[in-house]
């Protein structure tokens, strides 16, 4: 199939540090509903012993009424939501600020999650990347934000970011 080469078009290859512009925002492709199950793995893997996140009796008498989805995979997920719009090509993550839980997560809760570019500068000790630091909000179905977070990463300069595998070569026959 040679002629179908000249077809193929890349997919979507990430932000490097020249396309990022002050004020610009990026909205998440999808929605992601968090279950039960996201909550119980979550809450067990990093070995949160509060029942707040894990015992629907306890969690009963509570002013909540019923499991509070634990705030730490809330913060992953924001953030994971938005690597594809801002930390593919990231060098490495610098930190995270400013976190704030404005909302409380419930179970069957849907996450969205928007993000602004609030600066960007040359890295003075990586000449192949820049820093860039952005806000990011987890907002749910309801419109409520339920997450704020500022966040500073190395992204890669165009031209200098490892190469992300690669397509196998189709052997015919």
């Amino acid at each position: 199939m040679p002629d179908s080469e000249n077809k193929i078009k890349p997919g979507w290859q990430g932000r490097y540090f020249e396309d990022f512009e002050i004020g610009d925002i990026y909205r998440s492709r999808f929605g992601r509903t968090v279950t039960e199950a996201d909550n119980q793995l979550f809450t067990h893997l990093t070995l949160n012993t509060n029942p707040l996140h894990f015992d629907a009796e306890y969690t009963a008498k509570t002013k909540w009424g019923q499991i509070l989805v634990n705030s730490t995979f809330t913060l992953a997920l924001i953030v994971g939501m938005s690597v594809p719009d801002v930390s593919e090509n990231g060098m490495a993550n610098l930190g995270w600020e400013d976190v704030k839980l404005p909302n409380p997560v419930f179970i069957g809760d849907t996450l969205y999650c928007e993000t602004e570019v609030l600066s960007k500068r040359e890295s003075k000790s990586y000449p192949e990347a820049g820093i860039v630091k952005v806000r990011s909000r987890g907002i749910n179905q309801d419109g409520k934000v339920v997450i704020n977070l500022t966040r500073s990463m190395m992204i890669y300069k165009k031209g200098h970011s490892p190469s992300i595998g690669g397509f196998p070569e189709i052997q015919e026959g």
